[in-house]
């Protein structure tokens, strides 16, 4: 019996010992479910307004390392990385045929927002707005209507070209020792008119007597031909050259070092390439640009489908300094042509029609479409 007994007791103590660790288990369970919700909705007080997005950037043919615009816009996304955190990444384009591939690379990996950059990508984004009505573009130096993009995704950023050109180009007037300066451009495009129109009314605003050789180079990536047409014009007598031509431009400005003559250069400031030779730079703020979009993309406010432009007046475009190569006097007057096109007192002309009517037969590019 006493057997029995003990038997029963411990029985029972069993069942209590494991009754109590059960019951132990559940409150701890309970307890880690609640850590995990309490991470949770701190996870969610951390994102409100800023939400876990990838960046994609899918350049031109020239390249993440043309020194111009496909670089800036990469610099300027790297920037954006760095100070949120955010995942970046670009892909190359080698000809037109890789755009289409490139942007469905960027979709099938989930990317929230994805870049194009350049006009030249502009068919091939606004398909991809089409074809995935749930993702989110973005376009530099392009400007769709609605009819283009019908379901509001695809956004285009665009420059006041003509504004810093028009600054260069009076730079270039009051600073040339020949009277002649050149231009040289990439594929003949309205947004590279813009380029072209605003130089001319630049020098000539600067000095109508001063003579212009300019013409359209027809690529955004061949530096030799760059080069063979900026030997030309200093042959021909130009002291000074601007170049809007991507990664043909970077010819421009060999040749300029090479001569020691001035090379113009454009969208980022390109004085590091030939410090001695480069007089200034007229300044397309890609970089802030692709910064300010991820920026509203990640905290909630983009806005898909609209045009973004940045000008003098909001600092999106403008001319460098750097080298001290600008005469002060000079500086001081661009400085106040600068005012005057914020207030909107000079109005500069953005297309051939308009700096015609200005400066009759003054402005010549050859290659224009």
């Amino acid at each position: 019996m006493k057997k029995i007994n003990l038997l029963i007791l411990s029985v029972f103590v069993l069942l209590s010992a494991l009754l109590g660790f059960a019951g132990c288990k559940k409150q701890e369970a309970a307890g880690s479910q609640s850590g995990a919700q309490a991470d949770q909705s701190g996870a969610q007080a951390d994102q409100s307004g800023a939400q876990k997005i990838q960046v994609g950037l899918v350049t031109d043919v020239g390249g993440v390392n043309d020194q111009s615009f496909n670089q800036s816009a990469w610099e300027g996304l790297q920037r954006f990385g760095q100070d949120t955190g955010v995942n970046v990444r670009y892909i190359e384009s080698r000809d037109e045929s890789n755009y289409a591939p490139n942007f469905n690379t960027f979709v099938d990996e989930g990317y929230s927002l994805i870049w194009g950059v350049g006009f030249m990508l502009g068919d091939a984004i606004a398909q991809a707005g089409k074809d995935y009505p749930n993702n989110q573009f973005a376009i530099v130096d392009f400007e769709y209507s609605p009819d283009q993009v019908p379901n509001n995704n695809v956004t285009g950023v665009v420059f006041a070209a003509e504004e810093c050109s028009f600054l260069v180009g009076y730079i270039a007037g009051k600073v040339t020792k020949t009277g002649k300066v050149g231009h040289v451009n990439g594929i003949a495009s309205p947004s590279m008119e813009n380029f072209a129109v605003g130089y001319y009314a630049g020098v000539l605003t600067a000095n109508p007597d001063i003579q212009i050789m300019g013409q359209y180079s027809g690529s955004f990536s061949d530096p030799a031909a760059g080069k063979a047409i900026a030997n030309q014009y200093f042959a021909d007598g130009a002291d000074i050259i601007y170049q809007a031509a991507g990664g043909t431009g970077a010819g421009v400005i060999e040749a300029a070092r090479e001569q020691n003559k001035w090379a113009i250069g454009v969208d980022m400031d390109q004085n590091y390439i030939a410090p001695d030779n480069v007089l200034t730079s007229a300044l397309k703020r890609v970089d802030n640009a692709l910064y300010d979009v991820s920026e509203m993309m990640r905290n909630g406010t983009f806005k898909g489908g609209s045009t973004l432009r940045y000008n003098l007046k909001n600092s999106g475009v403008g001319y460098a300094t750097t080298g001290n190569h600008i005469p002060q006097d000079v500086i001081a007057e661009v400085e106040a042509v600068k005012e005057k096109i914020i207030a909107g007192e000079i109005k500069v002309p953005a297309t051939a029609a308009e700096i015609n009517a200005q400066f009759p037969g003054k402005y010549t590019m050859p290659g224009v479409n």
